[in-house]
């Protein structure tokens, strides 16, 4: 079994808006309502568990129900925590109650609309041969380190450093363990998904990150994410 959790418990503070920015309409839809459709209807996808606060857990259903697809999918709603690793660990703790050890998770953020099919097959069939895999992008700029954030201390080795995405896919059970093991106070400081399976000594390999694949972070992310959409729908 494929399980996917959706992150959506963010309050997309950075944006300025009034509301998540996960739950801002873009021609009459939401936000996630674009993430779910890939994700929900992903044939390699066999359940859905979305993390996300209950004062929204209405709305999304409105989404879910406007989708064709089985009833069966959608497992349910866990809770958000405090940080996104936290929330992560909600959502697998969740997930434990009907998905075994052997099983896979791939963790995706409702503000990242744009993930593809190919990206979300590509992580699935790389954990496989792994432990988890992750899309990532080569830097194109020239990278630098500094000790105090004012001046430059050493040029990095740019070929060497990637930005990583989302969707991570992970086995299960051993990533379960690796989060579980930092509770209650390591996991607070944690960064990314990976880092638990990282930390863990869990195989976690690259596959080609997507440009598209874009987290909307600031108004300039929104404003991308809605130029995109008016050209797919001129198409």
């Amino acid at each position: 079994m494929n399980v996917a959790i959706v992150l959506s418990g963010g309050t997309g503070t950075r944006l300025g808006g009034d509301i998540p920015k996960q739950y801002i309409r873009v021609n009459n839809k939401m936000i996630i309502g674009y993430c779910l459709d890939t994700v929900i209807n992903h044939g390699m996808i066999d359940a859905v568990q979305i993390v996300a606060d209950r004062d929204w857990h209405e709305p999304i259903m409105h989404e879910i129900n406007k989708m064709n697809i089985s009833a069966s999918v959608f497992k349910g709603f866990s809770l958000p925590g405090k940080t996104r690793q936290l929330s992560i660990f909600n959502g697998l703790e969740d997930v434990m109650k009907y998905a075994g050890e052997d099983d896979y998770v791939i963790i995706h953020d409702a503000a990242r609309p744009l993930v593809s099919a190919e990206t979300i097959a590509d992580c699935l069939d790389k954990a496989r041969e792994h432990d988890g895999a992750m899309p990532a992008l080569p830097m194109k700029d020239t990278v630098y380190f500094s000790e105090d954030g004012r001046t430059i201390s050493s040029l990095l080795k740019r070929e060497s450093i990637f930005a990583g995405q989302a969707p991570e896919a992970f086995a299960l059970g051993a990533y379960y363990r690796a989060n579980k093991s930092l509770m209650p106070d390591k996991i607070l400081k944690i960064n990314g998904s990976a880092e638990p399976a990282v930390m863990a000594g869990m195989d976690i390999a690259m596959t080609n990150g997507d440009e598209n694949n874009f987290k909307i972070t600031t108004k300039a992310d929104l404003e991308r994410f809605c130029e995109i959409i008016r050209e797919r729908k001129g198409d």
